[in-house]
């Protein structure tokens, strides 16, 4: 299967107007990885899952990657809200944490993309934030996310998290 994304207009955290991912279409020239959620390598009876990580701070990258990589999850990275799109339809992710601040496409925003597409409505977001406020954890709630993990956070919570959203 082939696949590309649609467009679809948002608004930046710094107010200007960018144009985002919306629905993967076919496409020429780009072929989406096969992953079957709770599969690898499209093997039946293995568990590992495949885990999207986005955050703009390599550091909370590498983190997250190393603490869930320990753990057997396979672990995809992306550094921005666009980049989490495209390795979205590329990966097929089972969870997806994503951080809210970041240039350009907000964690916000690229969740509220995620939950709209039916193709992966039902995968798990769970944001990431240095932000603890209730306003921002029911912003999130708005858009889609399945549960709001503080920065900084311990590899018990992360896997914690993981274990309460895997299965979802």
């Amino acid at each position: 299967n082939y696949y590309r994304w649609g467009s679809v207009a948002a608004m930046c955290a710094d107010g200007r107007r960018q144009t985002a991912l919306s629905a993967p279409i076919t496409m020429d020239g780009f072929m989406a990885e096969e992953h079957t959620p709770g599969q690898v390598n499209g093997k039946a009876g293995t568990s590992q899952l495949r885990i999207l990580v986005v955050d703009d701070s390599s550091t909370i990258r590498r983190s997250a990657e190393t603490m869930l990589t320990a753990e057997g999850y396979d672990v995809v990275t992306a550094e921005n809200g666009f980049e989490a799109l495209s390795m979205v339809a590329r990966h097929n992710p089972d969870l997806i944490f994503v951080d809210i601040m970041m240039p350009r496409l907000d964690g916000y925003q690229t969740c509220a993309i995620i939950k709209n597409n039916a193709q992966y409505r039902s995968t798990p977001v769970i944001m990431l934030t240095s932000k603890d406020g209730l306003f921002d954890q029911a912003r999130g709630r708005v858009v889609g996310s399945d549960l709001y993990l503080t920065k900084p956070f311990t590899k018990e919570e992360l896997l914690a998290a993981v274990a309460q959203h895997a299965s979802a």
